[in-house]
C-alpha cells in the first residue's frame, strides 16, 4: 500500500525530505522483499588495534600478528591511538550535521547527475527489482586532485570544505601507515603496496539515514563488500546501525568513542590472493533518530592494475584472481547493483561467468 500523502519532486530526490512527512505506509520503492532474520540480539564490539603499539610499542610483533589474524578471519576492526587530530574530527562531525540541516534546495546544488555516481541524493536504482536504500548519500572522488568534480567539494560551504580537507590529509597518513603495516603482516615488499596505493584513488561518502517509522521494512545500505583496499568509517552522531555478516549471521556493531572502524575491501582480498577477507556489511535504520556516517575509501591509482601481489605468488600459491586496470575495475563495480560479495566472485579466475573487464 502506497502512502496517501503526495510526494513532491524534492521528496523523490531526498529521503530526508520524504521522512519529514507523515506517512500511512512506506513507499513501495523502499520496501525490501525480505530481511535475513538471523541477527544477533546483542551488539558486538569489534577487535581493537592499537596504532601506538603497532608502530613503536614493545608488543609490536604481537600486535602485528593480531592485525594479520583479524584481516584473515573477520576483515574489520577498530583503531585507537590513531594519531588523527581530535579537534579536526569533532569539527568535521559538527560541520556534516550542519550540512544536513541546510534547506533541501541548498543540498540539491550538488545532486547526482544522470549516469554519474558522484553527488548528493539517493543511490540510483539499477533495475526495477532493485529497492532504494533509506538514506541520502553524498559521494565524491577526492584524490587525485585533478579528478575532483569542480561543482562538488570545491563548492561546499567554506567551513565544511576546509575541515574536510584537513580530515582527508589526516586520514591519508593513517591509511598509508596501515598499508605499510599490512605489507609487513603479509610479509611482502612494502614498495609493492606503496606503488599501488600512495596517491591512489580516494573518495568519501557522507550518508544520512533518516528515522523510519517501520525500520524493519527498509534497508539503510544494501548488503555489500567494499570495492576498496581499505575503508575507514567515522560515526558522526553516535547512532549505531552498522551490521556485518559472519558465518551467515548478521552482527550489530558497537563503536568505541574516538575510534575509527577499518574494514578490508575486495581489492585487499585480491591483492593478498585471498589470504585476507573483505567483510560483507549493511546499514540498518532507527525508528526515532537519524544516523550519520562518513566513510573514506582508499584504492589503487587509476593507472594501476588490480591483482594479487606478485611477491606472494609461486607454484604453491597460484593467482586466484584476474588482473584488471583500476579505472575499468571502478567503472565495472559501479555499473552493477550491490549484492553481497558477488563482484569479488566475478573477479575470481575459476568463475566461469567472469569475463575480461
Amino acid at each position: 500500500m502506497a502512502s496517501s500523502q503526495p510526494v513532491n519532486n524534492k521528496s523523490l530526490l531526498s529521503v530526508q525530505e520524504l521522512a519529514k512527512k507523515p506517512m500511512l505506509a512506506i513507499p513501495h520503492r523502499f520496501v525490501q522483499p525480505y530481511h535475513e532474520s538471523t541477527v544477533l540480539s546483542v551488539a558486538f564490539s569489534l577487535p581493537i588495534v592499537d596504532m601506538k603499539n603497532l608502530i613503536m610499542g614493545e608488543s609490536k610483533e604481537l600486535e602485528l600478528e593480531k592485525l594479520d589474524s583479524i584481516c584473515k578471519t573477520l576483515g574489520i576492526f577498530q583503531v585507537v591511538n590513531h594519531g588523527v587530530n581530535s579537534l579536526v574530527v569533532e569539527k568535521l562531525k559538527y560541520e556534516i550535521q550542519e550540512f544536513y540541516k541546510l534547506p533541501v534546495e541548498d543540498k540539491l546544488k550538488y545532486k547526482l547527475k544522470p549516469g554519474d555516481v558522484e553527488g548528493y541524493g539517493q543511490t540510483q536504482v539499477q533495475s526495477e527489482d532493485h529497492k532504494a536504500d533509506w538514506g541520502d548519500r553524498f559521494y565524491m572522488i577526492t584524490n587525485p586532485i585533478h579528478r575532483r568534480k569542480p561543482y562538488l567539494l570545491p563548492e561546499l560551504p567554506a567551513s565544511l570544505r576546509d575541515t574536510l580537507e584537513s580530515y582527508l590529509s589526516e586520514l591519508q597518513n593513517l591509511a598509508m601507515t596501515l598499508f605499510g603495516l599490512i605489507a609487513e603482516a603479509l610479509n611482502i615488499d612494502k614498495r609493492e603496496i606503496e606503488e599501488m596505493f600512495v596517491d591512489g584513488m580516494q573518495s568519501v561518502r557522507m550518508t544520512y539515514y533518516p528515522p523510519c517509522p517501520q525500520p524493519e521494512l527498509v534497508m539503510g545500505l544494501t548488503p555489500h563488500s567494499d570495492a576498496t583496499g581499505i575503508t575507514i568509517l567515522l560515526q558522526v552522531n553516535g547512532v549505531e546501525g552498522l551490521q556485518v555478516k559472519k558465518d551467515g549471521v548478521w552482527i550489530p556493531i558497537k563503536f568505541l568513542p574516538d575510534s575509527f572502524v577499518v574494514n578490508v575491501g575486495d581489492i585487499l582480498e585480491i591483492f593478498s590472493n585471498g589470504m585476507y577477507s573483505s567483510i560483507e556489511h549493511r546499514a540498518m535504520v532507527n525508528a526515532v533518530k537519524e544516523r550519520i556516517s562518513l566513510a573514506m575509501f582508499f584504492n589503487p591509482k587509476f593507472e594501476a592494475e588490480v591483482g594479487p601481489a606478485t611477491s606472494i605468488l609461486n607454484p604453491q600459491n597460484p593467482p586466484l584472481f584476474r588482473r584488471v586496470n583500476m579505472e575499468n575495475y571502478f567503472k565495472e563495480y559501479f555499473s552493477r547493483k550491490l549484492n553481497g560479495k558477488s563482484f569479488l566472485e566475478h573477479m575470481k579466475l575459476n568463475n566461469s561467468a567472469s569475463h575480461t573487464i
